[in-house]
């Protein structure tokens, strides 16, 4: 089956905004949301840093698509449920009989980069240099410890590495490095920022309103997911304080988990409401003076 192509329309970069799109899974369908806001003010941020979920879809809105081009594909492609898992299903690596021989040390994990390739768009090129507004890709080096940023080079071994949560992905081997997922690390990249005007997108819901008390017990990817959410619930925070952002944006999707890709309808009309105060706040943000947005971002 073939999935839906979106219509491609190239922009200019825009005003001095840095757009910073967390990790967090299904979480980050929101970011369509952030994307639609500001198309509906006329703007494009001069780049874009993208983490996890945040640079598939960050790949996608910097080669052209808009954020009513990225509403339109993931509800067309969320929709065909068995197609998808087919796809899944195609890029895994290990075999089952294979643990039954060798143990876990070759588990059935998921290749990102097939992955990636039977579901992204094919307006995504394969080069950073071929997009349109620029884009920074944040990994994680498993041997050294440290987060990795990408803005050149080949596009989708970057995104295909940002997106490898260990346990599920297997690390992607690219520019002499074993990368995973770099929510490991940084997961809303707002170091890497380098506009007077930083918009950050978290997606994880660090928050403890609205939270109940469950007694089920998780199976093992819900367990394998919330454990890697929570670590990087934490990282985050940490980050946000080091490096406020202008505007520090949390969508409301403390209902979802990170696999709920297939509720994306639900995920889009929960922050639907954001739009109209964050196109305020960008509006205020962007008549500031400079000595006012140093201001706004001191911890």
């Amino acid at each position: 089956m073939t999935l839906p192509e979106p219509r491609q329309t190239l922009v200019p970069s825009g005003p001095p905004i840095s757009l910073v799109l967390g990790g967090g899974g299904a979480k980050g369908l929101a970011h369509v949301i952030v994307l639609e806001a500001l198309d509906e003010l006329g703007l494009k941020p001069a780049e874009v840093i993208g983490t996890s979920i945040g640079a598939i879809i960050g790949a996608c809105y910097c080669a052209g698509m808009s954020g009513q081009d990225l509403r339109t594909y993931a509800l067309d492609v969320f929709r065909m449920k068995p197609e998808v898992l087919r796809r899944v299903f195609a890029a895994r690596v290990g075999r089952f009989t294979e643990m039954l021989t060798n143990g876990f040390t070759n588990p059935v994990l998921i290749d990102p980069q097939k992955l990636l390739d039977g579901l992204l768009p094919s307006t995504v090129p394969q080069t950073f240099e071929e997009l349109a507004i620029p884009l920074k890709v944040v990994a994680a080096d498993y041997y050294a410890r440290v987060d990795v940023t990408f803005a050149d080079g080949p596009l989708i071994p970057a995104v295909a590495a940002s997106m490898a949560i260990p346990g599920a992905f297997r690390p992607v081997l690219h520019r002499g490095r074993v990368l995973i997922d770099g929510g490991t690390i940084n997961p809303v990249a707002v170091d890497q920022a380098s506009q007077p005007i930083v918009i950050a997108v978290d997606v994880l819901d660090g928050s403890a309103h609205d939270r109940t008390i469950d007694e089920t017990i998780p199976d093992p990817w819900q367990a394998l997911f919330g454990s890697v959410t929570l670590m990087m619930q934490v990282l985050s925070g940490i980050r946000l304080a080091e490096h406020r952002p202008t505007i520090h944006l949390r969508p409301p999707v403390e209902g979802f988990r990170v696999l709920d890709f297939f509720k994306v309808k639900e995920i889009f009309a929960a922050c639907e409401p954001i739009k109209d105060n964050l196109k305020r706040r960008i509006e205020l943000a962007l008549d500031a003076t400079p000595a006012e947005l140093l201001e706004s971002r001191k911890g």
